[in-house]
């Protein structure tokens, strides 16, 4: 009864993990293999079909996008590496010369079919059938079990739709803007006193390493963005991908910004060592601005990687209220800086920097600065888009224009979770 209960303690753990990439990707990526195994046992004259299996594995990935895209290079690059075979079986055989000419020359043929990543793919599949014995046969089963395959790995991701990657990369973005909102907390509690230039040179370090961060949480977004394209549980895919691609972009600046600041920290700490960065009145005006600041960013990330309109509406409100009081000590700030300036002016240009990237920052999360950029946005991915494919896009514009006209009078007055997404 023990062993039951651990039993299904474990698969409760397992299904929480459920879109846990790697798990989603294992399941997907083994079921894909073992299906097309067994096909390719009663379609193919080998006895051991291994190609179509491993033709599945490399074509299954995690969004349907990536499975399209990968699948097709894959069977080019495997079909052109059987055929480069044939001709060089038919020519001259196996001798340690031909075998570098068939490397040449596939790796030669996959740039010509342009198969990107799989150009290596060309020259393994050449070599395999050329090393057998029985060139004809070997050669047209390997291709049989390589479109084995790659049917098998299109089926499952129609059947076993690939989750939607859009929680994951919020949760990246998010992670972000809390790793800067710390970072902002620190630099605002070591500018309200005495600042050695070492402290101030780490804190600039540690920007300087955000921008490792941003590089993560990119892969996310794009895995995401993949996952949206062409995924028919997901109706608004392009205005989810430009609402989280301009929300990354703004919270990137952020940090570029952040970074300079912390430079204007450090060059301070060197000019005024050994007194404080500011005067005790004025670091505190600081310390509270950063602290405002870091809770906006924070703000600001929930907003563009909410999912429901309420949410959003809620998000929203909450970050413009952050930014005018962040606005108000900014110009609170400004005076008490005007007044130490007039004090003594050794460092102004100093002081005028800070308030330049405060003031970049806050512009960069303003709301109506937000809305402009993702309209912005949104024209420019349309208009490409429709330049690309003018004929899918008239086809979508009249099936969502019929679908609108089935569509109540009054869920389209009052669209109840419009912008809801499937996870």
């Amino acid at each position: 009864m023990r062993d039951v209960r651990e039993w299904t303690a474990s698969l409760v753990r397992f299904v929480k993990r459920r879109r846990d990439p790697m798990v989603v990707q294992t399941l997907r990526a083994a079921a894909a293999a073992t299906i097309a195994y067994v096909v390719a046992l009663r379609l193919s004259p080998e006895p051991a079909p291994l190609t179509a299996p491993l033709t599945a594995l490399l074509v299954v990935q995690v969004t349907l996008y990536a499975t399209l895209t990968n699948g097709i290079r894959r069977v080019n690059s495997v079909v052109a590496g059987v055929l480069v075979a044939i001709a060089f079986s038919l020519l001259v055989g196996l001798t340690w010369w031909s075998l570098a000419l068939l490397i040449i020359a596939s790796l030669a043929v996959g740039r010509l079919v342009r198969v990107e990543e799989y150009v290596p793919e060309v020259a393994i599949s050449a070599m395999l059938v050329l090393g057998v014995t029985t060139h004809g046969d070997t050669a047209w089963a390997r291709v049989v079990e390589t479109l084995i395959g790659a049917v098998v790995g299109f089926g499952c991701n129609l059947l076993l739709a690939p989750p939607v990657w859009v929680d994951e990369a919020g949760e990246s973005i998010e992670g972000l803007a809390r790793r800067v909102r710390q970072l902002m907390l620190r630099m605002g509690e070591e500018a309200a006193g005495r600042t050695p230039v070492e402290r101030a040179t780490e804190r600039l370090h540690e920007a300087r390493r955000l921008d490792h961060d941003i590089v993560e949480v990119d892969a996310a977004l794009r895995q995401a963005e993949d996952s949206l394209r062409l995924n028919p549980r997901v109706r608004e895919g392009l205005l989810h991908r430009v609402v989280l691609r301009t929300g990354l972009d703004t919270l990137e600046i952020c940090t570029v910004v952040l970074r300079v600041l912390a430079r204007t920290f450090t060059d301070l700490a060197k000019e005024r060592d050994p007194e404080p960065l500011f005067a005790p009145e004025t670091g505190a005006a600081v310390e509270r601005l950063l602290s405002e600041i870091a809770d906006a960013v924070v703000s600001f990330a929930v907003l563009v990687t909410s999912h429901v309109s309420e949410s959003a509406e809620s998000a929203e409100s909450r970050l413009a209220a952050e930014l005018r009081q962040a606005a108000a000590t900014r110009d609170k700030l400004a005076q008490l800086l005007l007044e130490e300036v007039q004090r003594d002016a050794r460092s102004w240009q100093l002081y005028g920097a800070v308030l330049t990237e405060v003031n970049r920052i806050l512009d960069e999360m303003d709301t109506e600065h937000r809305s402009r950029r993702l309209f912005e946005e949104l024209d420019r991915t349309s208009r490409e888009q429709g330049e690309r494919m003018p004929r899918l896009t008239r086809l979508r514009e009249s099936l969502r224009d019929s679908e609108r006209l089935r569509v109540p009078e009054v869920l389209r007055r009052n669209p109840d979770g419009a912008g809801r997404r499937s996870s």
